[in-house]
């Protein structure tokens, strides 16, 4: 049986969420922006009228007013996102209990067993729509199509408050003119290193030699010939938005460039702290740990390694990546920015291998440190339990902003 999968999109979800709640926003061009005193200027949303001033997504606040002198800059209110993205999925489980988040914004659907109660597949994307707008006062947009690549795709291709359906028997017509970049999975590298190759359009990627493209991308070569034929068979996995799968992470762009290995400890210190509270809520714990260091040239760098043993204490995540920067790093310039990731996550239940170095009384003893650390922080706030060593670092953000920065995949 052909699936129906369905992608909802909440249109300019942040700026959206601020304009309903501020009237008098209506009609101004608003950007959504972090923080720029701490380098973190950049701009999270916008609405439509900022758009058409050519302001997008991602780019520095200074070039978005340069585009904009009138634009109207709100800072993000995270809790109240997360309160709408919870009543729209309130929504989209009256249809089907498959739901898959992407983001705090987005999510996949499988209602192919929801057909007999509720109608073809753009029928219930119409009833999806138009309960967010009706409900929430804010629109979607939802693509329809028998795989989760093209739903996206679906999605993307009309905003606002739009139904887009992409059937087997017509994908090809309706997508693959389209360029290559607009599909999952090509990201802007992909995209350029596509184009060079003369691939430029969708239809011209799926018509490209498979083997062609797996020697040249490896992998993700394939993947992408796969999708733009429409072979995606992956499935909706149902979880939480907030849910663990393989890893959770910080990143942060320092107040001024780190020059020194001294200065990184409390910063990676404090960014475990933030993973630990999510590892420990999650129920989850991490075998490995990553980084990423990006430099004053804006060069990239990233290393990863095996722990000793299953955790979520902050301690042992902070030491290890400290190890590792401290390793592999080599200083040929100044740090601008780094993350901090706990990877290959497990259950405590888990079996695992002790060496012969590793003593299982101070892990016991670290974590329950750790334990209660996080239950004071998270009671009282963030600033009430700190480590010594992070209160006189002048280069690293406020504890607000470091708390804000979640990634996981």
């Amino acid at each position: 049986m052909e699936r129906t999968i369905l992608h909802c999109d909440m249109n300019n979800f942040y700026a959206s969420v601020e304009c309903l709640h501020r009237p008098e926003l209506r009609g101004l061009p608003v950007a959504v922006c972090g923080q720029t005193e701490e380098r973190h200027g950049i701009v999270l949303a916008k609405n439509y009228e900022a758009k058409a001033y050519g302001v997008i997504t991602g780019e520095a606040v200074w070039q978005a007013q340069r585009k904009c002198p009138s634009l109207v800059l709100i800072p993000p209110h995270y809790d109240e996102y997360l309160r709408f993205s919870t009543l729209a999925r309130d929504i989209y489980s009256r249809f089907t209990d498959i739901i898959e988040p992407l983001g705090l914004d987005e999510c996949w659907l499988d209602v192919t067993g929801s057909r007999l109660l509720f109608g073809t597949g753009d029928e219930i994307a119409w009833k999806i729509k138009e309960s967010i707008k009706s409900e929430l006062h804010i629109t979607a947009s939802v693509g329809v199509s028998f795989n989760k690549v093209f739903a996206k795709l679906g999605s993307d291709m009309k905003k606002p408050d739009a139904v887009t359906v992409i059937p087997y028997d017509r994908f090809r017509d309706i997508i693959w003119h389209l360029p290559a970049g607009d599909m999952l999975g090509v990201g802007r590298a992909s995209a350029r290193k596509l184009q060079s190759m003369g691939i430029n359009t969708i239809g011209q990627l799926a018509t490209y030699p498979r083997n062609m493209l797996v020697k040249i991308f490896g992998k993700c070569g394939d993947d992408m010939w796969r999708f733009a034929n429409g072979l995606d068979n992956s499935k909706v996995v149902p979880r939480n938005l907030y849910e663990l799968d393989k890893s959770a992470g910080h990143g942060i762009t320092t107040l001024q460039d780190l020059i020194n290995a001294e200065e990184v400890w409390p910063i990676m210190l404090e960014l475990a702290q933030n993973i630990g509270h999510r590892l420990l809520t999650s129920g989850k714990k991490a075998t490995g740990v990553a980084i990423s260091i990006r430099d004053n040239t804006l060069q990239t760098k990233q290393w990863q390694c095996k722990l000793s043993h299953p955790t979520h204490s902050p301690y042992y995540i902070a030491k290890e990546a400290y190890n590792l920067f401290k390793i592999r790093y080599t200083w040929e310039h100044p740090i601008r920015s780094l993350t901090v990731r706990a990877i290959n996550l497990v259950s405590p239940e888990d079996s695992y291998q002790l060496d012969l170095f590793t003593n299982p009384d101070d892990i016991d003893r670290q974590e329950s440190i750790d334990e209660t650390v996080d239950a004071l922080r998270t009671r009282y706030g963030s600033r009430i339990v700190r480590n010594a060593t992070c209160l006189n670092s002048p280069k690293m953000p406020a504890t607000d902003v470091l708390s804000r920065r979640i990634t996981q995949k």
